[in-house]
């Protein structure tokens, strides 16, 4: 009996050891399974974490590239102003800086300075910037102008400056454009020989404008090509520009394909400004819908604007998701006068930055209904964000009735006191009665 006891104990210590064992590797396992899911986390987590840093830092290069680009443009665009005045020296200084810059305008800066030192007298100098324009630079659209400019440099050598030598071209450019008018035939040749030389930015866009007038097919095949780049930007630009004036199903087709074809976004960009221009509002709209560059993106949606495309934006921020696109959109109906969408939406809109932006764009709109929506916002809402945004707008459109309204019946004290500051640097009798009614008290 003792035994079988015995026996019957050391069962139950044998289950209950080999229980607390299964808890024990249980709970090892358990650990186990934590520590792993906490290591899973956080490595997600650092994943995130560099996939965050990467995306920013990327942003950030962007950022400033494009920064970069827009001053190394506008340097460009002032320096050719210079030249385009006659001021050579200025000029010649300014391109060299722009050509310092080393980026995407740096061959046509140098072309331009080298054409500003010869102008001077600079011959030595010009032929050396024109052979650093070669060497650096050996598939620049300029090179072949450059070899034309050498050239005449070349001839130059030892010549003193000649002053009247702008004139002479103009003079030969009004020759040429009588004679287009009367021998297109004889014209062209003359023209395309004068554009591949190296005449003057303002005679070389002149000739672009003469060829734009023609309906010579001569003249417009050779408009095209200039518009698909086959000589300098600046000429391509302007081409492109007249082929928007001209319009039509040609000159549109032209530039859709210019369009599709090219990978210069600022190609692309005045393409979209001359499909503006033309009233080409389909191809502005499918850019504005599928172009992947955000820049051009941004800038067709400008273009929707100023068509006066208000349907097409609205149906556009209704499926659009990313806040700076509908920010520009926004903007966009702005420039089209839409001011129906923008009440709507500066009544509406959930997003806090895109309900500003419509707030303030009806401020700038102006007109008695913007006004009224605007006091009607402000009077119905609890948000001091919100109903700042709406005392600047109201600011912006000069509406100084409402804001003493607003000022006479406001109780909170910081609020009426930013009213007021609005009113003490706005004129008319409406404010200096309030003043007056404010010192009386």
């Amino acid at each position: 009996m003792a035994i079988r006891f015995m026996v019957a104990a050391a069962a139950v210590l044998l289950v209950a050891g080999s229980a607390q064992a299964q808890d024990r590797e249980m709970a090892i396992a358990a650990a186990a399974a934590d520590r792993m899911a906490m290591a899973s986390d956080a490595f997600q987590a650092r994943a995130r974490d560099t996939r965050d840093a990467e995306r920013d830092q990327k942003e950030r290069e962007a950022d400033r590239a494009d920064r970069q680009r827009d001053q190394e443009m506008s340097a460009f665009d002032q320096a050719y102003s210079q030249m385009d005045a006659g001021r050579w020296e200025r000029a010649a200084e300014a391109f060299a800086r722009v050509a310092a810059m080393k980026g995407t305008r740096a061959d046509g800066a140098l072309y331009w300075q080298a054409y500003s030192q010869d102008r001077i007298g600079q011959r030595a100098e010009a032929l050396a910037t024109i052979a650093e324009l070669a060497k650096t630079y050996p598939a620049s659209r300029y090179v072949k102008q450059a070899q034309a400019l050498e050239m005449e440099v070349r001839r130059n050598v030892g010549q003193p400056v000649n002053p009247e030598a702008q004139g002479d071209e103009d003079l030969k450019l009004i020759a040429v454009n009588s004679l287009l008018n009367s021998d297109p035939e004889k014209a062209l040749p003359i023209l395309e020989k004068l554009l591949q030389g190296p005449a003057s930015p303002r005679v070389r866009e002149r000739a672009v404008f003469v060829l734009a007038q023609s309906n010579a097919p001569r003249a417009r095949e050779i408009l095209k090509n200039l518009a698909r780049g086959s000589s300098t930007p600046e000429l391509q630009s302007k081409a492109i520009q007249y082929l928007g004036v001209m319009g039509g199903a040609e000159s549109r087709a032209t530039l859709a394909e210019i369009y599709s074809s090219s990978t210069d976004i600022d190609v692309k960009r005045r393409i979209l400004r001359a499909f503006m221009v033309s009233g080409d509002k389909q191809r502005v709209l499918t850019a504005a819908q599928t172009e992947q560059n955000a820049d051009l993106r941004m800038e067709a949606v400008r273009q929707l604007g100023a068509m006066g495309a208000n349907d097409e934006l609205w149906q556009m921020y209704q499926k659009e998701t990313g806040v700076p696109v509908k920010k520009q959109i926004l903007q966009a109906m702005f420039v089209g006068g839409n001011s129906a969408r923008m009440i709507e939406l500066a009544r509406s809109e959930k997003d806090p930055e895109l309900r500003s932006t419509a707030i303030r764009n009806l401020g700038m709109m102006g007109g008695a209904k913007t006004g009224d929506t605007l006091v009607e916002i402000y009077n119905g809402e609890k948000d001091v964000a919100v109903r700042r945004n709406v005392l600047n707008a109201l600011f912006m459109q000069g509406n100084a009735t409402a804001l003493v309204a607003i000022a006479r019946k406001e109780t909170d004290p910081e609020l009426k006191k930013t009213v007021v500051q609005k009113l003490s640097m706005m004129q008319g009798k409406v404010v200096t009665d309030y003043m007056q009614e404010l010192l009386s008290k």
